[in-house]
């Protein structure tokens, strides 16, 4: 598989170096200093290659996207803070027949983890009680808060509990990403707790998303790649 990466910071970096210890090829890789690039110059660099994956900034996406699907290239979209701009680059892709799979997380474990919390909050649907709430904490790097995970625990969590469902974000120091969700009643407090050592699986989850997406075409969630792994149950 021959890859182009857009953004190589940290993530960029390590899914490189992940990708080549499975074989992959790294092809064309745009970094910061090719944000300038026009649709059409970034559309003639992407082509020959079989997909790419992005991990750079929410305000580059939608220029991402159009020229990944003038480019006839599937994305794997690991940038964050593009919502408000979901509808634009969504209808990019499709207008030009392309392909996307994009997740607020694209760690497996993490996917995993959104099934677990949405079957417990089904379980809860009916018992009285119990209020439910998510905290995450991330190191004082990261930009939005609260986090595209935190936010994805509560649209699930909104499908089976009607109730509020209070959001609290932490940015301090060096804090491993960590995602906590609770139920509380007078009586006892349950609590599932996701915690990220690393960003290898965040890299694993993109090229595991890469592999997926090739040969298809429209515009997927990453949980749809988990289920297809896992099952529906």
């Amino acid at each position: 598989m021959k890859l182009a990466l857009i953004g190589y910071g940290a993530m960029g970096q390590l899914v490189a170096s992940e990708a080549r210890k499975a074989g992959d090829e790294v092809g064309f890789t745009i970094t910061s200093r090719d944000s300038g690039r026009s649709i059409g110059e970034l559309t003639g660099e992407l082509r020959g290659h079989d997909v790419a994956i992005d991990f750079s900034v929410g305000n580059v996406v939608l220029k991402t996207a159009g020229a990944c699907a003038l480019a006839g290239l599937p994305l794997v979209e690991g940038t964050t803070g593009w919502g408000e701009r979901k509808d634009e680059v969504f209808r990019a892709i499709e207008e030009h027949d392309g392909a996307l799979v994009c997740g607020a997380n694209f760690s497996v474990g993490v996917n995993i983890f959104y099934r677990i919390v949405a079957h417990a909050a089904a379980l809860f649907k009916s018992v009285e009680g119990y209020a439910p709430f998510i905290e995450e904490a991330h190191h004082a790097r990261k930009r939005d808060a609260p986090s595209g995970t935190a936010l994805g625990l509560r649209e699930l969590m909104r499908k089976s509990i009607e109730s509020e469902i209070p959001v609290s974000s932490t940015r301090a120091g060096y804090i491993p990403g960590t995602h906590r969700v609770g139920f509380d009643s007078a009586a006892d407090q349950i609590t599932l707790t996701h915690t990220a050592r690393s960003r290898e699986g965040f890299a694993a989850g993109a090229l595991v998303a890469a592999r997926w997406i090739v040969g298809r075409k429209g515009v997927y969630e990453f949980t749809e790649v988990i289920e297809e792994i896992v099952g529906k149950e």
